[in-house]
């Protein structure tokens, strides 16, 4: 991707005559297309943007996983930190594209949830069998470093899966992406996890500040100043926070005995393998390789690029191989493997900036927050109720993105029933989880994801139903 310097333009990106930009965005809804440069006070304000929907996303499963294996304060500190410090990395290896590593598109890496439950079952597994939780976080980075190797193969080869991975499953894999995490967004609305521990979730508090936050985000996307569209999600959470903090929901409890400044250290923890366990690692990276294809493909169609041909698949290519280097990294850098994140097409979707240079200040404040830990507690210390209320809109519009990858396809009888059958069935392990209760624990860990469920069921169903593959 050619990276010399171009003047800053309202104009959109337009599509290649060779490849064109099947379901690509109108025009009028983008402010700053993929190659425009925002001026510096307009791209930090979206870069904050993009940040504060993603920061809790990259955190949280280090601190599951922290919590599972009862890690002392301080290992749970550096894991948390190293997962900001690797995805401010792994954003700019994605918006950069060195070489044939990374999409070259606005795209933000984080931490994977999908993994979470292999991960414990490795973890609490090794402490089970007399390893300290110091060495078992060394048995899980070496089983994310060499499943990394799985995705970045796959990666090499995703033009031959061109006739299987087609606009219809993932115009399914997004639409399940944002579907799937609006639970998450109403967690957050209602308080979060720890509402649910006080018996506070769901209180009129919580609630009108949620509401508060995605009223403002909508009013001010609503009004036709580029300005206010581009700084809705800063503004609206800004206003959720100053409300909350005399409603006593904001605490700062969290920066008491942060260090200043964190040096990252390689391989702290030391490095494992064990065959039994990796198995569920290595198929997990070939899932994540799949959600990343439908991420990339719901960036491309909101940034005006096209979904079709041969740009589209070097893009594609390059983004899931950055993915599997970028997890290598993480493995290296003492956290878990890392994925691209749906949230930020929210953000692109509600500002209309789809540059990827934004991805560079992006990755300055995330290796900032995982080097300073201080500043990343004060972005923790965000009311669940403030982020509910932006990410629940966001969520929903990553979802539109995929219903609109899905409207350029021919609903035939065939794609009708994938749809049905796939939508059904990732929607369904969301919602009841315990139904997998009783299957063998890989067959569980597969399945568990609704992303990975729906995803598969599509892949499956669309190599072996007879008829055109749309």
């Amino acid at each position: 991707m050619d990276d010399a310097p171009q003047p800053a333009s309202r104009s959109t990106v337009t599509s290649e005559a060779a490849a064109p930009a099947v379901g690509a965005v109108a025009e009028h809804e983008l402010i700053y297309g993929l190659d425009d440069r925002p001026p510096l006070r307009e791209a930090i304000f979206a870069a904050i943007q993009h940040v504060l929907a993603c920061f809790v996303g990259i955190i949280t499963p280090s601190l599951i996983v922290s919590g599972a294996l009862g890690l002392e304060a301080a290992d749970a500190a550096f894991v948390v930190s190293m997962s900001l410090f690797v995805s401010g990395i792994a954003t700019f290896i994605q918006a950069r594209r060195i070489g044939p590593v990374g999409s070259g598109l606005l795209s933000i890496q984080g931490t994977s949830f999908a993994f979470i439950g292999p991960i414990l079952g490795a973890g609490t597994g090794a402490i089970a069998a007399g390893s300290s939780p110091q060495e078992a976080l060394g048995l899980i980075f070496g089983l994310c470093f060499f499943g990394s190797f799985v995705e970045i193969f796959c990666s090499r080869f995703l033009h031959l899966a061109g006739q299987i991975i087609t606009p219809l499953v993932t115009g399914i894999v997004v639409t399940l992406i944002g579907l799937t995490l609006i639970n998450v967004g109403m967690t957050s609305v209602g308080g979060g996890f720890a509402a649910r521990d006080a018996g506070t979730f769901g209180s009129w508090a919580n609630l009108g500040v949620a509401a508060l936050v995605l009223l403002t985000i909508l009013a001010l996307n609503s009004t036709n100043s580029p300005m206010l569209r581009m700084s809705s999600i800063v503004i609206g959470l800004v206003v959720g926070y100053l409300v909350a903090w005399p409603l006593g929901l904001v605490s700062f409890d969290n920066l008491a005995g942060l260090p200043l400044f964190l040096l990252p250290i390689p391989f702290r923890y030391g490095f494992g393998f064990d065959l039994a366990a990796f198995i569920p690692f290595a198929f997990l990276y070939l899932i994540t390789a799949i959600e990343s294809i439908g991420d990339l493909t719901a960036t491309s169609l909101l940034t005006g690029q096209p979904i079709t041909g041969p740009r589209y698949m070097k893009r594609i290519k390059g983004g899931v191989l950055g993915d599997g280097i970028n997890s290598l990294i993480a493995a290296c850098f003492n956290t878990f493997p890392n994925t691209t994140f749906s949230q930020n097409n929210g953000v692109i979707q509600l500002t209309g900036i789809g540059s990827r240079y934004i991805g560079y200040f992006i990755a300055v404040i995330f290796v900032l927050m995982g080097l300073c830990p201080v500043v990343g507690g004060v972005f923790q210390a965000m009311p669940q109720p403030v982020l509910g209320g932006a990410t629940l809109i966001m969520f929903g519009t990553v979802a539109a993105a995929g219903i609109k990858i899905l409207s350029c396809v021919n609903f035939t009888k065939r794609a009708s029933l994938i749809t049905a059958v796939s939508l059904g069935i990732g929607l369904g392990v969301t919602y009841v989880p315990d139904i997998l209760e009783q299957l063998p624990p890989l067959m569980r860990n597969i399945f568990s994801s609704g992303i990975s469920a729906g995803g598969l069921t599509a892949l499956i169903l669309n190599m072996v139903l007879p008829g055109r593959r749309d």
